[in-house]
């Protein structure tokens, strides 16, 4: 093989194995994907734990899906213009369900859209944060997507807000008090 040979071989062989090493650099980290809210509460359901999962079971927010198939909810669509069924209309979904608006392969398993506002709409996506390992490190199960609100009233008030047509009340504190889900101060 000549001089030029051997460097043309040599130069592919180098470029090849960058090509190679810098596409297995690139790969994209796993999506995280929609667990629901009965996964959470595997872990989140002792009173060591604040009984989160059943204060959550026992609120409205549990509720929230399953209300938009009453003959009220019906009434409230057809009276917005939304047709008669407000469990399939975005403007009601975005109230009253965690995940209806990302794709299906996002959903896991054991995810229930008929769950209504599940742990997910505050807390992000919690395939990649869920295992106890990671749990028990905030710091890490932040990193892997966690989101920790710091301004609740804000993130409450995208939909109990006068726009929704059963707004009742504007008292965040005397409403969060029937849902808080904080874990027991030691």
């Amino acid at each position: 093989m000549t001089n030029k040979g051997s460097a043309f071989t040599t130069s592919f062989i180098a470029v090849f194995c960058w090509v190679v090493a810098a596409a297995a650099q690139v790969q994209e980290s796993p999506r995280a994907t929609y667990v629901g809210a009965s996964t959470c509460g595997m872990c989140h359901k002792s009173e060591k734990q604040g009984n989160q999962y059943q204060i959550w079971q026992d609120s409205l927010h549990a509720q929230a899906f399953v209300v938009l198939q009453t003959d009220e909810a019906r009434k409230i669509a057809e009276e917005k213009g939304l047709g008669s069924r407000p469990d399939t209309a975005e403007a009601c979904l975005r109230c009253h369900a965690t995940g209806y608006n990302v794709e299906k392969s996002l959903l896991g398993k054991k995810f229930k859209i008929e769950e209504g506002i599940q742990c997910e709409t505050c807390h992000g996506a919690g395939s990649e944060y869920k295992s106890l390992k990671i749990m028990r490190d905030r710091q890490l199960a932040i990193q892997k997507g966690l989101s920790i609100r710091e301004n609740l009233e804000e993130l409450c008030a995208k939909c109990h807000n006068p726009e929704s047509p059963t707004f009742a009340s504007s008292d965040f504190e005397a409403m969060w008090v029937k849902i808080e889900y904080n874990l027991p101060r030691k």
